[in-house]
């Protein structure tokens, strides 16, 4: 076993762990052959009897015992990290957990890492994210600033592929359990996956948008993932009505 694999077994509480060996079949009365009369020999020292060899007992950090709705930051972060549960880790070169303000009024979920978000170990770093920056920036918002930004599924797809159900239905417990923590007065979806991993039903952004959705008792609004923007110019006046609809919801909140 490699020491790398040994590490995140250990880091999973999964191992290493050795079992004692069956004790062997004792042998028939009848196969039991009696010693000869020969000479005496001369009595042999009998060796000090030694305890079967049992794994040590290692103290489990908190990320991998600590239920997950029990887990602080730090501990969900060391466990996004581990995990193994699905494909994407194969590839992956680091979980990107999220970024920002976590006390933040506004949460932003996108889709997944890209190739340049899985080599920095941040969302939205690419051209997607220089994108965002910019709708922040046109609400009077900034990226760590009261915004906290975070993804459907915490690993790359390959290929930036759109992540399958199973994958997003593996990392919804983390994003749940960052909402928890978050306790943001508004979620912003942007794109169709990170909208139905919140939602759990099947969505049309062109149907879903300008609309007030529940998360869990908290608002959220669905709009066009800033990849798509860069991609279908036109649609870039309706993201700009819904970033006004998203400044009017949060005026609301605010003023309750």
């Amino acid at each position: 076993m490699s020491a790398e694999r040994e590490h995140i077994l250990r880091e999973m509480g999964l191992g290493p762990a050795w079992k004692l060996r069956a004790a062997p079949a004792p042998i028939p009365a009848d196969e039991v052959v009696a010693p000869s009369p020969t000479a005496a020999e001369p009595p042999r020292e009998i060796a000090p009897t030694i305890a079967p060899t049992i794994a040590p007992t290692i103290a489990p950090t908190v990320a991998t015992t600590a239920p997950l709705a029990a887990m602080g930051w730090d501990e969900l972060a060391a466990t996004v990290t581990a995990c193994r549960q699905c494909r994407l880790c194969e590839a992956r070169k680091q979980a990107v957990l999220g970024v920002g303000d976590r006390n933040a009024d506004w949460l932003f979920v996108g889709e997944g890492p890209g190739a340049e978000e899985d080599q920095r170990g941040e969302p939205f770093v690419g051209q997607a994210g220089k994108l965002l920056d910019s709708m922040l920036a046109a609400i009077g918002l900034k990226r760590g600033n009261d915004v906290y930004i975070a993804n459907a599924v915490k690993c790359r797809p390959p290929e930036n592929r759109t992540p399958a159900p199973e994958e997003t239905a593996t990392c919804r417990p983390y994003l749940e359990r960052q909402i928890e923590l978050i306790q943001p007065r508004l979620i912003v979806a942007l794109g169709r996956p990170a909208a139905q991993t919140l939602l759990q039903s099947e969505v049309k952004i062109g149907a879903a948008r300008g609309k007030l959705h529940d998360y869990r008792g908290i608002p959220l609004i669905i709009t066009y993932h800033p990849a798509y923007l860069l991609r279908t110019l036109l649609d870039k006046a309706k993201a700009w009505e819904d970033l006004c609809f998203m400044r009017h919801t949060m005026q609301k909140q605010k003023d309750r």
